[in-house]
């Protein structure tokens, strides 16, 4: 099955080197092989003699990449995949971007090794994009069951035992990402922490609740969160604090970025309409899906939550402008749209919206109720967010 995604990466390159991050298995090496592979000087840094040259002199990165230039007088586009492999390399792409006018793509599933310092070294000169699990704007004849079951990771989208290839997705994640990179001791307490960060995953979170229920220190499912965050297997969400005539939570929210892995992690072998788990993953599905639509048409616009001390909630406000409520149901009443009427009354956001899976679209109370289809077309065709 043809799957054309949605990002264009010469299109970026003619603009800018770039940062191509996101988690294993998303399909950046795939991406950037199929859309550059005629145009790119490519270095595998998962390649053993191509990292254990480059680690030795990274120096050498110049003549490797002028011996494979055809066209002297062309543009030279060089691809580093696994860039979090070598940090060193760094110091050279951006001598080469001031330089020799070179662009580069700088693949990485971790931004933990790459440090404060390197990536702020290129700061101006090399912009960052993100690449997601499959959306639904990619997938022909998307089905949403199966979606919410098994996330949108190339590979287990495309396989005939889906729920192996999740397990595998796994093992391999906690093997090659945490155990190999050191970025943790610890793997069977690691272990434990992730299926408590799948539990709590769209929650808001209580650091001192959580080292007391898992028996670990505050500090440690602190630590733990950001490398989640680091290698890109969830984001936090943080709250809209904007609201004066009602006082917000301060604490995040965590999501994890693909409803496949958290299923996998919780063990979740069916998602029955109706269920806690179901309306979990519709709510996270929903919310990456924006955020991925966000990110490709490179809007650059925050995205938070809204919760009162009072118990009025919005699941996503983008920028100062969109509030979107997520709810599973197939019959959506007022009762959904307290927390967006609530909201409506700062006076500050100018669109609300409700997604869920009731198919009659309305107009009510100053809400767009739509179904996620409808939703989904508009997000995409620019109707709901836009600079």
């Amino acid at each position: 099955m043809e799957l054309k995604r949605h990002v264009d990466l010469p299109g970026l390159l003619a603009r800018k080197s770039f940062f191509l991050f996101g988690p294993r298995g998303v399909g950046k090496t795939f991406l950037a092989r199929k859309q550059l592979g005629g145009e790119a000087i490519f270095f595998d840094l998962l390649n053993s003699n191509t990292f254990i040259t480059l680690s030795a002199n990274p120096s050498d990165l110049e003549d490797m990449a002028q011996g494979q230039i055809t066209e002297p007088d062309g543009h030279v586009w060089i691809v580093i995949d696994e860039i979090q492999k070598l940090p060193a390399l760094l110091d050279e792409a951006h001598r080469l971007i001031e330089n020799r006018q070179w662009r580069f793509l700088l693949t990485g599933s971790s931004s933990r090794k790459l440090g404060r310092q390197g990536v702020n070294l290129l700061a101006g000169r090399a912009w960052n994009q993100h690449l997601y699990p499959l959306t639904w704007k990619e997938i022909p004849d998307f089905n949403l069951i199966r979606h919410l079951r098994y996330g949108g990771l190339p590979a287990v989208h495309l396989s005939r035992e889906p729920w192996e290839e999740l397990q595998a997705y796994m093992t391999n994640y906690i093997t090659q990402e945490i155990q190999l990179e050191g970025l943790v001791r610890k793997i069977p307490q690691f272990s434990k922490f992730l299926r408590a960060a799948a539990l709590s995953n769209g929650q808001v979170l209580n650091f001192d609740k959580l080292g007391r229920d898992y028996a670990l220190p505050p500090s440690t499912i602190r630590e733990y969160y950001f490398i989640l965050q680091e290698t890109f297997i969830g984001a936090m969400l943080e709250p809209w604090h904007k609201s004066r005539k009602r006082k917000a939570v301060s604490a995040a929210k965590f999501y994890f970025f693909d409803t496949g892995v958290l299923t996998a992690i919780n063990g979740i072998r069916t998602l029955e309409r109706g269920s806690d788990a179901f309306g979990n993953c519709f709510e996270t599905w929903l919310i990456n899906e924006i955020k991925a639509c966000i990110s490709y048409q490179r809007l650059h616009l925050p995205l938070h939550y809204w919760r009162t001390r009072t118990g009025y909630e919005v699941d996503l406000v983008v920028g100062d402008d969109v509030a979107i409520e997520i709810k599973s149901t197939r019959k959506v009443s007022r009762e959904d749209r307290k927390g967006l009427m609530a909201l409506q009354e700062e006076g500050i956001v100018r669109k609300f919206f409700l997604v869920s899976e009731d198919k009659t679209a309305l107009f009510q109370d100053g809400v767009y109720c739509l179904h996620w289809s409808d939703f989904l077309r508009k997000l995409w065709a620019g109707e709901v967010i836009y600079p």
